[in-house]
């Protein structure tokens, strides 16, 4: 068994993207997911499976389809992934809260970093499946548009380190 997070995008307790986390464990356990949680209210399931990312992404992503009636993407890690993309935080200086990571569907492109648009003052780092922005005075401001041809979603450093540190104590 290998523990993994799964990240979905656009996911709340209120709005558009409403999704109960009682629902969201509720649809991690129909897919055959073991020790299924959340961590906070904002789409981070946690789990763990003998199948690969690749099945546990097309069940995922077909029970959430079903439930808003559209697909959102998602984006699967396993525990050792978030470990090394916390322990190697580009921009150590940075607050956690403004220094996000932004998980994509596969590696950037070549072409990734020509295709930013509005980068003023962040500071932007590609990793292996996502990339590091350090926002400096806070994301509110900000006029960075990252290219999103297969989606993405963000999390802070906070909550990675978190999300790592409950993965491996199986919490």
């Amino acid at each position: 068994m290998t523990a993994y997070v799964a990240l979905l995008r656009a996911v709340n307790v209120s709005g558009t993207g409403m999704l109960p986390m009682a629902e969201l464990r509720a649809m991690g356990e129909a897919c055959g997911l073991e020790r299924v949680r959340t961590h906070i209210a904002s789409g981070n399931l946690l789990f763990e499976s003998g199948l690969s990312e690749a099945e546990i992404v097309a069940r995922l992503d077909a029970r959430v389809a079903a439930f808003f009636g559209k697909q959102v993407p998602l984006f699967v890690r396993s525990a050792a992934e978030m470990r090394a993309i916390a322990d190697t935080n580009p921009f150590p200086d940075e607050r956690g809260s403004r220094n996000m990571v932004y998980f994509l569907a596969g590696p950037p492109t070549p072409d990734y970093h020509a295709r930013i648009r509005g980068q003023q003052g962040e500071r932007i780092a590609f990793g292996v499946r996502e990339i590091s922005v350090a926002y400096g005075e806070g994301i509110g401001k900000t006029k960075l548009m990252l290219p999103d041809p297969h989606g993405h979603t963000a999390r802070n450093r906070n909550t990675v380190e978190a999300l790592a540190r409950r993965l491996e104590e199986g919490k």
